[in-house]
Order: C-alpha cells, then structure tokens, then sequence
C-alpha cells in the first residue's frame, strides 16, 4: 500500500532485519523465489477468492516481516495485498482480528477491507510448501504514509484513532476473548496489565537506568496519578506512521490490527504519541508538536477526562523512558525525554 513515494522496494525485502530475503522466503514460507510465490498466490486467488490472474507480472512486491509477508498482486482488472503467516499458533488471533477490520469498515473507519472469499471467508488457512499458510486479501489502497510534519494531516489521525477506538468498544465478546490474550512475542502480550502496576512493576525491576531523572521524575507522577476511570478495551496497538496511509491531509486507511491489544484508550493513545513517527526502518521519537496535535485531533472527537489527562502526562514519559534503547542511540530518544 502506498504510491510512488513508498520506501519499500520493488521485489522482495526484509521490513526490518538485516537477513537476505530470498533465504528468508525459502526458511520461513517454502517458496524457492519471488516467481514462486508469485504462483503460489495466483492460484490462491483464483481458487479461493475467483480472482482472475491480471496480464501484470503476478507479484511486483514482496515484504517479509518475521513469520509474515505482505505481497502485493494483481488480480483481473484490480490490484490486491495478500497478507500471509506461517505461524501457526497465530493463525486464530489473525482471524479474529481481520473480523475486526470488518468491524471497523462497517462502523466507517478507513480500512482496507478484506474482500471475502468464494465460501464466505475473510480470512482462509491454505497449504503452503512448506506448511499451511493463513492469510487475507485487501484491496490495494492508494495513498502516502503518514507525514507527521504535516500538523493537519496529523490531527486527522487523532481524530481517526479516536474512531476506531469507539468502534472496537462494539467488538463481539468472543472477539475480545480471542484477542485479549496475545501470543509470546506481540507488543500486546502485557496490555491488560492495569497501568499502574505496570509501570510500578517495569520501574522496579526492568528500567535499565538510561535516563535515571526522567525515572525519578516518572515515579513521582505514578505516585500522584489518580484512580484511571476508564475499562480496558480492544485498541490498535501499534498505530503510527507506518500504518497510517493519507490522501491529502484526510487519513485515506488504517492499516495492521495483528497487535490489537485489550488495555485503556489513554494508553493506546500515548504508545501512538510516542511512536507516530516510526515508519519501517526508520525509529525516532516524535516531535512534541506533533504529539499535541495528535492529542488535539483525538479530543476532536473524544474528550479525555481529568483522570486521562494525568494518566496521559504518566503513560508519554513511560513510553519514552522504555523507548530509549541505551548509549548508542543515533535517533536522539534520550534527548526526547
């Protein structure tokens, strides 16, 4: 997803890690090259989805993200990102949360919206070559990521998360109960963990001491922090620049609820001040202009209370301390702080 300025190559690539990404594809997923895959997936469209292969080369793209891939592909006359994970002990949760995608499409949140398969499936479990396969197939959105120097276009994704807040708060109970757990290795693995005790807990026995005044400072305001009276619910979990795609200064889809987590709103909110500016390799801090006008936005169309807005000062310092990776830190995190 995204237009002609999107970083991500042509081909195949590695979101993130510095491993070569056709060894990965042949490890992780089976597929010998890009024109495997390519095959593979052009026949999973056609017989799961009665998708037409297009005149185009099957697949001009190919990301790997850990045990997942996004592959984009043409189908007849369209274009579509083809969403694949290898593993397995996720495939419920990945279920459960493109339900949510549909949930948040109907509610009018911007969405890529999974089309539904031939037998009435948004999200199906195929074999693959080298083991099954669950996967989902969105329409490819046109749009640019997230710009947070744009202050407009920032204050429209306040706005849209304060949205998909209210949406997921309808989400079905089995869907909470699917998700309000996540797997070993997800952000959202903590999430129901009440923000006190979460922070108390990580101060007392994970702060590695990188910005010790800011951890005395942060102890303080838990210290005076008021009882939170908001009930956790379903939150994206990782909204931020990269998964953030604006036509203009209107935010055109929300992108990737796989970390959907169950915590309070505040929290979701600070985590998305705190990494807004993040877009695939590229890990810095947001600008304090931005923050506050990722907040404004929000308020636009939710009031935080007074209860929040404490917890808001708690939950943005918090982040930040936890985001500062050490000594060598070339993205300037400890300056933030």
């Amino acid at each position: 997803m995204g237009d002609a300025s999107d970083p991500l190559p042509a081909g195949l690539s590695m979101l993130w890690e510095p491993t070569d990404p056709a060894a990965a594809l042949s490890r992780r997923f089976g597929f010998d090259d890009l024109d495997g895959l390519g095959r593979w997936t052009t026949a999973a469209l056609a017989s799961t989805w009665g998708l037409p292969a297009s005149g185009a080369p099957a697949v001009s793209r190919a990301v790997i993200s850990d045990r997942n891939a996004v592959v984009w592909a043409g189908a007849g006359s369209r274009a579509v990102v083809v969403k694949l994970s290898c593993a397995q002990e996720r495939f419920e949760r990945l279920a459960a949360s493109t339900q949510l995608v549909v949930l948040l499409a109907e509610h009018g949140v911007p969405v890529a919206a999974p089309l539904v398969s031939a037998d009435g499936r948004v999200r199906v479990v195929l074999p693959g070559p080298a083991g099954p396969l669950s996967l989902c197939v969105l329409p490819e959105v046109a749009g640019d990521w997230l710009d947070v120097a744009d202050p407009a276009a920032v204050r429209s994704a306040g706005a849209c998360l304060a949205r998909v807040h209210a949406a997921l708060a309808q989400a079905p109970t089995e869907l909470v109960a699917a998700l309000a757990v996540a797997p070993p290795g997800l952000a959202g693995a903590t999430a129901a963990t009440e923000p006190r005790a979460q922070v108390a807990g990580w101060l007392a026995g994970h702060d590695p001491g990188h910005v010790p005044e800011a951890s005395r400072r942060l102890a303080s305001l838990l210290e005076a922090a008021p009882v939170l009276d908001d009930a956790p619910q379903l939150v994206h979990g990782d909204f931020r620049a990269a998964n953030v795609l604006v036509r203009g200064t209107e935010v055109a889809a929300v992108l990737d609820l796989d970390e959907v987590a169950l915590r309070h709103r505040v929290a979701d909110l600070a985590q998305a001040c705190t990494y807004l500016a993040t877009r695939f390799t590229g890990w810095g801090p947001t600008p304090p202009a931005a923050r506050a006008v990722l907040v404004e936005g929000y308020e636009s169309v939710r009031r935080l209370s007074a209860a929040e807005r404490s917890w808001l000062d708690v939950l943005l310092l918090w982040n930040a301390v936890v985001a500062v990776p050490g000594p060598d830190d070339p993205a300037g995190w400890a300056r933030a702080v």
